[in-house]
């Protein structure tokens, strides 16, 4: 064997054996659960026919699924430290199976929105205890692959889920959208069993009721006002209530979480820069980064005038550059840092976000289908980059409570990314029917969203995250920054 094979097999940061295996099985899981969020959209109008009521009615499908999310993902940490991840997972997973087959055996829309609950239930708990288990499971020098396989998942699922939901539209019935859950949850219910370790937890905490009230009442009123807010005409004294809800009871949880001695989640995670800035400013790129599969499907069906399928295929070209990005993530964080990669891939794909603005139908097929190329180039990296800095600090008895949090707000990020967009263009279109030219206004303030973090990453200390990434910009000690 060669020196130069063997240095490669004993390469502690080569993500194999058990970290490899849980972190597929984690990515597979966000993923039947990022596809099942974002197919269902495609299928309202072929759903309300058969319920006998309007494709706006069958909406509170989704916003069942989202605020059921918003209120249980916060209680995924704790239930994790008292039954074990091992069991927490495998649970989650059935919950969510069984759930898609009643979702595709509905024939009224109460049954439909019951199960579609159930249904989030399940995903409150799969998605948040999956990555919990990737960040214990892999070393620091491991984290980098691993939690490049569970960022997929959120990148890829927005993009494909329309093009799959047309194609089962076209060829089968919408019950199929959700029936296509029942294989692979079966197939993954029986790999978590097998898979993950028995992490011998099960430690008899204390639940936190009241923290559990108020984070869940502050989460639903939160996605409740975003869910209000794209619509083109809000009721104003439904988004002035919840959004006096929201900023009420999330003021008392923080005063709660502060002083409660076993809180649902500790906020001391807060004090580890790597995690604060990947998880503060870091959620503005991020709801730039979610708004893009909202716009791009609507700016090729209404600019373009496309049909969802032909639309769906343009998409693609993002989930292309999202699959390109994963063998140069990790040689260019060892090379340039954590610092360096968010502040230029940032301007990039800042830049690439604002370019999206002058397509239009007169634009070259090539030229579209490169800018969206290099825009999932960018934004694999930075939202890659964002949530590795954000756990390569974390000591153990918080990467729970880092977890839970940071899925918490994530969740929030992605109905506010959608929400902001959607408002740009109602503001750009005011009084009328949207056109082409309104989403220059949307992809810019977009852009203008993502560029406002920037500073807070060029604070960042050069060496930030250097334990994971493996990168050394300085060799001389310098005083550690602020942000």
């Amino acid at each position: 064997m060669s020196a130069t094979h063997e240095t490669k097999q004993h390469d502690p940061s080569t993500l194999r054996g058990y970290a490899l295996a849980v972190a597929l099985l984690s990515a597979a899981a966000q993923f039947m659960e990022n596809l099942d969020a974002t197919i269902i959209a495609t299928g309202l109008p072929s759903m309300a026919r058969d319920f006998h009521t309007t494709a706006v009615a069958v909406n509170v499908g989704i916003t069942a699924y989202l605020l059921t999310l918003a209120i249980f993902i916060p209680v995924s940490g704790w239930m994790a430290a008292r039954f074990g991840e091992r069991r927490v997972f495998a649970a989650a997973i059935l919950i969510f199976t069984v759930a898609s087959a009643l979702c595709g055996l509905s024939r009224t829309l109460p049954l439909f929105t019951a199960a579609r609950v159930l249904q989030g239930i399940g995903g409150s708990m799969m998605v948040p205890v999956g990555r919990l288990m990737v960040v214990r499971a892999a070393s620091k020098a491991q984290l980098m692959k691993a939690i490049a396989y569970t960022i997929w998942p959120s990148l890829v699922g927005p993009i494909v889920g329309p093009p799959v939901g047309g194609l089962v539209l076209r060829y089968a019935s919408w019950p199929w959208m959700f029936l296509l859950n029942l294989p692979i949850g079966a197939v993954l219910f029986v790999l978590a069993l097998r898979i993950v370790r028995s992490d011998g937890r099960g430690r008899r905490t204390p639940f936190d009721v009241p923290g559990f009230l108020l984070v869940g009442g502050a989460s639903f009123s939160l996605v409740y006002l975003l869910e209000a807010l794209q619509s083109a005409h809000p009721e104003p004294r439904i988004t002035a209530l919840f959004a006096s809800a929201s900023v009420m009871l999330g003021a008392l949880m923080l005063w709660h979480l502060r002083r409660a001695s076993a809180p649902l989640f500790h906020l001391e995670v807060f004090r580890i820069p790597t995690y604060r800035v990947a998880l503060l400013p870091g959620l503005l790129v991020r709801m730039a980064v979610f708004s893009i599969p909202f716009l791009l499907p609507l700016l090729f069906q209404v600019g373009f005038g496309l049909d969802p399928l032909r639309s769906g295929s343009l998409t693609m070209a993002v989930f292309v550059g999202n699959l390109a990005m994963k063998p140069l993530t990790t040689p260019l964080l060892r090379r340039f840092g954590f610092r360096q990669v968010l502040v230029w891939n940032g301007v990039a794909t800042v830049l690439l976000l604002a370019a999206c603005g002058w397509l239009n139908a007169g634009t070259p097929r090539s030229l579209v289908l490169l800018l969206l190329f290099l825009g999932g180039l960018g934004r694999s990296m930075e939202l890659t980059s964002l949530t590795t800095m954000g756990f390569s600090d974390l000591p153990e008895d918080l990467k729970g409570s880092g977890t839970t949090l940071a899925t918490t707000l994530q969740q929030m990020t992605t109905s506010l990314g959608v929400a902001l967009a959607a408002l740009a263009l109602h503001v750009a279109a005011y009084g009328r029917t949207v056109v082409a030219g309104d989403f220059r206004v949307a992809f810019c303030a977009m852009a203008a969203l993502c560029a406002c973090a920037l500073p807070f990453f060029a604070r960042l200390h050069p060496d930030a995250g250097a334990a994971v990434s493996g990168a050394r910009v300085r060799l001389a000690p310098v005083p550690a920054e602020t942000v």
